[in-house]
């Protein structure tokens, strides 16, 4: 009886000392083991076996200790596999920004904006193909994604000059050259091909078109002349003429109305914005219209003169068929606000009125082309005007011919015949009822 109250407190002293290790971290089911020891022993009577107390003892500890074992292994590798989603996402969401950035997405929205205006200004009736439309969209995203990362590949020496452009992620380091080129090939392979499977063989071909004139003509021109700006503007027209043509599968002369507009818009807004970023350009070594006219009054003198040139496109859309009349007031009350702006940079060339005139041209083309799409006239309306005009046109050449004929019989040409020979003879007189 004694040797097995000896052996029971042997082993309890044992677990004891070992729940007072200082680094508990290193054996974390010590705390377990303390609680079972704290547990208070029913008395060992002298009829009760001990070895089934003290096996019962060492299984409770042997499971406390499988128990935390088991536990301490899923906390382990549940943080591995947290850790490695975290990196992961971490690793998705640095290149999205990159590829967000190389892309200019804010740009190439504006550029998919034209583009959606031109294909339901093509669409010519009220039955509007939402696939199509979506499809035009895409492609047009892809092939300017493409375009502006390749304009960024070429310009890296000299982004990195400039404070405005330093940050990109090609002049910073973020992504590397051979990245960005794939990326840049694979968006524009993949949007001309979708132009051309899901809509036709002219938007295809005006988009690859583009994306050429853009990346390596206008690109390489701006470090040579400054006829880059009017190169880029004829870039900046093109889109609408895709969205047309994907929509129509032709060009026709109310296609050239939305491109027209673009043209003559970018010009006074490339001007302010070559005006206000002066400075940076000189340090980038691009060749701007700006940076030949230090007083300002030349690339003024542009921006005002192309914005009278989009006074009549208000009434070519009308006169054409393609909006109607209250389309022509409001173009030519939003084009001689614009040319407000650039009069007023042209008398007082101030950075703060040629970034007045940069704000007023970025409303004006969002403002143009919804008054555009609000008074378009589709195709069914044009025939119903056509056939409304011809027929009023048919009972106003009836009723001339009619008056005509009444005429006649009132007046017969036998009277005029018959004085004017033998004037000497009375007029002979003829009853008409």
């Amino acid at each position: 009886m004694m040797w097995r109250t000896s052996v029971v407190s042997r082993f309890s002293s044992r677990i004891s000392v070992s729940s007072s290790l200082p680094n508990p971290r290193l054996i974390p089911w010590s705390r377990e083991l303390c609680a079972v020891n704290s547990f208070s022993q029913p008395p060992v009577s002298s009829e009760s076996t001990p070895k089934l107390g003290i096996t019962g003892v060492r299984s409770d500890a042997n499971r406390v200790f499988a128990t935390a074992t088991a536990a301490a292994a899923a906390t382990a590798t549940t943080g591995e596999i947290s850790s490695r989603v975290a990196a992961v996402a971490g690793l998705g969401h640095h290149y999205a920004r990159c590829y967000w950035e190389l892309s200019k997405a804010r740009l190439s929205m504006l550029v998919v904006a034209t583009s959606g205006t031109g294909y339901i200004l093509g669409t010519g009736n009220a039955a509007i193909s939402f696939p199509g439309l979506c499809y035009t969209c895409a492609g047009t995203m892809m092939i300017a994604a493409s375009a502006n990362s390749l304009n960024q590949i070429f310009e890296i020496s000299n982004d990195a000059k400039m404070k405005r452009t330093m940050l990109r992620p090609l002049p910073s380091g973020r992504i590397s050259v051979p990245h960005a080129v794939a990326w840049a090939t694979i968006a524009g392979a993949s949007g001309a091909c979708l132009l051309a499977s899901k809509t036709n063989m002219l938007a295809a071909g005006l988009a690859s078109a583009n994306l050429v004139l853009y990346a390596f003509v206008y690109t390489p021109l701006k470090q040579l002349h400054p006829i880059n700006t009017w190169v880029g503007a004829v870039v900046g027209a093109i889109p609408p003429l895709l969205g047309w043509a994907a929509a129509s599968g032709q060009i026709s002369f109310n296609s050239m109305i939305l491109p027209a507009a673009l043209y003559f818009w970018q010009i006074p807004h490339f001007m302010a914005l070559a005006h206000l970023c002066r400075n940076d350009y000189a340090a980038g070594g691009y060749k701007m219209l700006s940076l030949f006219d230090p007083s300002g009054k030349r690339i003024a003198a542009v921006a005002l003169r192309n914005c009278f040139y989009m006074v009549p496109l208000g009434f070519i859309a009308y006169d054409w068929g393609l909006t109607s009349s209250w389309f022509c007031v409001e173009s030519t009350l939003l084009t001689l606000a614009i040319a407000a702006t650039a009069f007023s940079f042209y008398r007082d060339r101030t950075m703060q009125k040629a970034r007045k005139m940069f704000h007023a041209s970025l409303l004006f083309l969002p403002v143009f082309m919804s008054g555009l799409l609000l008074h378009r006239i589709s195709n069914d309306n044009q025939q119903q005007l056509l056939v409304e005009e011809a027929g009023l046109a048919n009972s106003v050449s009836g009723e001339v011919k009619t008056q005509r004929r009444k005429k006649r019989v009132a007046q017969p040409p036998v009277a005029y015949a018959s004085a004017a020979p033998f004037p000497f003879l009375p007029a002979p007189s003829f009853y008409s009822p």
